[in-house]
């Protein structure tokens, strides 16, 4: 009996062993979970935010969605070959900035890095693509509608943009900076790129700006509404460029000037760039006409008796 109680005592250290198995277990799971949970406090901004984000964008392709039948009939007829380009790539950044803008979830989701990654370098393709073909557009000494002109400017603006798309990919993917999540605000990489960045683009618009008031003014479009696109342009990016520099050496406050902007740019932006550029184009022939109609009806006698 003494020997059976001996051989009986080992297979309670087995359950032991196990019961301490499933406590660290459960300890583990326990850590994962409260990890989890401060990674999405960390790296969402809540409904609210996404809401702030999404609406406008959405709004605007609904829009251009209104008015695309009435928009292709127009650049057919008139065969501009610079508009037809900037209204295909309008409608290219507006569909990727509201999938942007509405899938911020993703940044709280462990599974979803990559994709939010990708998403964000092809919304930041778009926009930028857009962004700097304006400028060398602009830049230009001749800004007609000819196929050279518009195969110069793409050149141009494809060359810049595919070097800082490429540049972010190998940030993003190969050494891991967190460069599209809010929750990282104290990575030195991310905000030293972002400094670089918004650095350029307003060396860009400044240059743009000496230039309007230089003696080669000339070069430059003669419509106002340009002058006051890079006005805006060069305060935007100035105070994101003031926002990550703060960053950039530790200040917490530069995240304010920097997420207002990034509201702005993601809701703003394209809008502006329709009313700038492209939303004259589409009226002019409306005006025409009806410039067309009064001329008439003041022919016939119309308005005669306004004068009596």
């Amino acid at each position: 009996m003494v020997d059976n109680q001996d051989h009986n005592f080992p297979p309670l250290e087995g359950i032991s062993a196990i019961t301490d198995i499933h406590h660290q277990e459960a300890i583990s799971l326990s850590s994962s979970s409260s990890s989890s949970s401060s990674f999405i406090e960390n790296k969402c901004h809540g409904l609210w935010y996404t809401a702030i984000l999404s609406i406008p964008a959405l709004l605007f392709v609904l829009y251009l969605g209104f008015h695309l039948k009435k928009n292709i009939k127009k650049l057919t007829h008139r065969r501009s070959h610079v508009m037809i380009a900037y209204y295909i790539l309008l409608w290219f950044s507006a569909v990727l900035n509201l999938a942007w803008c509405s899938l911020q979830v993703w940044q709280c989701m462990p599974g979803k890095e990559i994709s939010w990654n990708l998403l964000s370098l092809l919304t930041a393709l778009g926009t930028l693509c857009l962004e700097i073909s304006l400028v060398a557009f602009l830049l230009q000494e001749s800004y007609a509608s000819g196929l050279e002109a518009l195969a110069q400017t793409f050149i141009v603006s494809g060359l810049i943009v595919g070097a800082d798309i490429i540049l972010k990919a190998i940030f993003v993917f190969g050494f891991h900076v967190p460069l599209f999540v809010d929750g990282e605000t104290t990575h030195r990489g991310k905000w030293g790129l972002w400094t670089v960045d918004e650095l350029l683009l307003t060396c860009t618009y400044g240059y743009i700006l000496c230039v309007h008031y230089s003696k080669w003014r000339d070069k430059l479009p003669p419509r106002p509404a340009f002058y006051n696109y890079v006005v805006v342009m060069f305060a935007v990016s100035g105070v994101a460029l003031f926002g990550c520099g703060l960053a950039a050496v530790g200040v917490g406050f530069g995240l304010w000037p920097f997420s207002i902007i990034v509201i702005c740019y993601h809701t703003l932006y394209l809008p502006f760039v329709y009313v700038t550029f492209l939303k004259d184009f589409f009226q002019e022939e409306d005006l025409l006409l009806d410039n067309a109609y009064y001329s008439e009806m003041k022919d016939a006698g119309f308005f005669d008796s306004d004068w009596e």
